[in-house]
């Protein structure tokens, strides 16, 4: 496909998210309205919405290409996906969630807490926690939708970078939930179509059927290369060691991470708190199921398959014919499917880096000019939006420098990160709102500085994957970690932060019911 029919299609999608965000714009009234759409939403906008901003280009570039060095047992993620980030999310934190924040009158994920809570304190933290961190995974985000640009199109990343962050910040700043959720909307489908034509593409492509390639892929589980066999990887349909390195980080940073880490989302919660009734929540399950599956099942499906095509006509598997993980996925759609579909799925890495930034973005808004700053602007107009519009335009700026010291191979790793911050830091506290009775303010508090604290620290000091880039813990002691001992540098900080932000709310709490 030439550039000039390249463009057109461009321009085509420009025009028709430009026009979604005035219409978003235009249907703005008041702070009500640019912060949860005036809690009427379509539940089935309200589900595409949730999907399209749960699923990033860091699920499908940086996931992917996970997918495509270390094989399917990526796939576990996908099922804890639908199982927590919809099922259990939808129906039994949305329910309650939609039925509190309408009690609460609560705009963000950060009030809603601190209302029930009755703590200012603990609207801050949260808010604060969400501002000052958030910028690291939307960065990842942005780096997603960039690099594939970079890889497919020969295009400069620094222009790829600058022109998502322009298109995102102005639809988002003017127009926004509700331009938010329509763009979020039209991307979804976008992305959905588009990976289920990959996943049926793909084996017509290697002129394979499902079975055959499938067992092809286990069949050349010999030319692992050393460097992962080291590490546990024993082919690509087979899942790692037991206790190596390579499983640990799968399960305990990528499928844990993300898996739970998505419940305690601040950008999806407050998605519960823009329909009408607990009905309509119902009625998104359906949706954001088979979205989940088709999206990232299909790119981890054929990710992993991806070596068989780099096999045949490289004679290397995937990870041999380009080192970042990060940039698998660009070469091979580059290189395997037909040019017109280069094109179409360059929409969908676009749609999916939008639709998920334009939800960070607008959180961190929120965060900042909603519960940190809530007069900002509003002395004069009670329904200004000035607050949350400067902190937009602010979290924008810092994950555009951000993006500049990223490293190679970051994405799937910073995605998992913040989600399992958000599961230790945020969880409990936003669990027992919903399900304990006897939690009290002393005790959420407890719960959130425990869960930032010990995760914080683990990174710094004790997980090898964090703390040695960062190099603090070097720096102090001369070595990378803390504990040099396998595999205890290996064990991702959710699997202790989290049981002890746990306990840290139990005992917070009895223990103030006690005095």
């Amino acid at each position: 496909m030439n550039t000039l029919s390249i463009g057109i299609i461009v321009i085509l999608y420009m025009f028709v998210l430009a026009w979604l965000g005035w219409l978003g714009y235009k249907r703005t009234k008041n702070a009500d309205d640019y912060l949860l759409g005036g809690r009427s939403i379509n539940p089935i906008i309200m589900a595409l919405s949730y999907g399209a901003t749960f699923i990033s280009a860091s699920a499908i570039v940086g996931f992917g290409g996970v997918a495509a060095t270390f094989g399917m047992g990526i796939q576990w993620l996908c099922l804890l996906n639908m199982l927590m980030g919809v099922i259990i999310a939808f129906i039994f934190f949305g329910r309650r969630t939609r039925k509190m924040g309408e009690k609460y009158r609560a705009n963000t994920f950060p009030q809603f807490l601190g209302l029930h809570y009755g703590s200012r304190t603990v609207q801050v933290f949260m808010a604060t926690v969400i501002f000052l961190g958030m910028p690291l995974y939307t960065a990842v985000v942005m780096k997603g939708g960039a690099v594939f640009l970079e890889q497919m199109f020969s295009m400069d990343y620094n222009l790829a970078l600058l022109v998502f962050t322009l298109i995102v910040a102005a639809y988002v700043i003017t127009g926004g939930i509700k331009g938010v959720m329509y763009t979020d909307a039209f991307q979804a489908v976008i992305m959905f179509l588009c990976m289920l034509f990959l996943l049926f593409g793909f084996y017509r492509t290697i002129g394979m059927g499902f079975t055959e390639a499938n067992r092809a892929l286990s069949d050349i589980a010999s030319l692992v290369p050393e460097r992962f066999r080291a590490i546990g990887h024993q082919g690509w349909t087979a899942m790692p060691v037991s206790g190596s390195p390579q499983w640990f980080t799968l399960i305990t940073s990528l499928v844990l991470g993300v898996g739970i880490g998505c419940l305690a989302q601040p950008q999806l919660v407050v998605r519960f708190m823009m329909v009408k009734s607990a009905k309509q929540l119902n009625r998104g399950v359906l949706i954001g199921c088979v979205f989940i599956a088709i999206t990232v099942g299909a790119i981890y499906h054929v990710g992993a398959l991806s070596n068989l095509f780099f096999l045949k006509h490289d004679g290397v598997v995937a990870s041999e014919v380009i080192k970042d993980m990060d940039k698998i996925i660009p070469l091979f759609i580059n290189r395997a499917m037909p040019q017109w579909f280069g094109a179409f799925f360059m929409l969908c890495i676009i749609s999916a880096s939008m639709s998920t930034l334009s939800a960070l973005f607008h959180t961190m808004g929120a965060a900042f000019g909603s519960d940190v700053f809530p007069r900002l602007g509003r002395r004069r107009d009670a329904n200004s939006t000035l607050g949350v519009r400067i902190g937009v335009l602010f979290s924008i700026l810092v994950s555009y420098i951000i993006c500049y010291v990223l490293s190679a191979g970051i994405i799937a790793r910073g995605t998992a990160l913040f989600m399992g911050v958000c599961a230790v830091t945020f969880l409990p506290a936003y669990f027992c709102a919903l399900y304990w009775k006897r939690a009290t303010r002393q005790g959420a508090l407890a719960s959130l500085w425990t869960g930032l604290a010990v995760s914080l620290f683990a990174m710094l000091f004790l997980h090898r994957a964090e703390a040695a880039p960062v190099g603090l813990c070097r720096m102090l002691t001369g070595q990378d970690v803390l504990i040099d001992v396998y595999p205890w540098f290996a064990i991702d900080p959710i699997v202790f932060a989290l049981p002890l932000s746990v306990v840290a709310m139990v005992v917070g709490s009895l223990m103030k019911r006690q005095t």
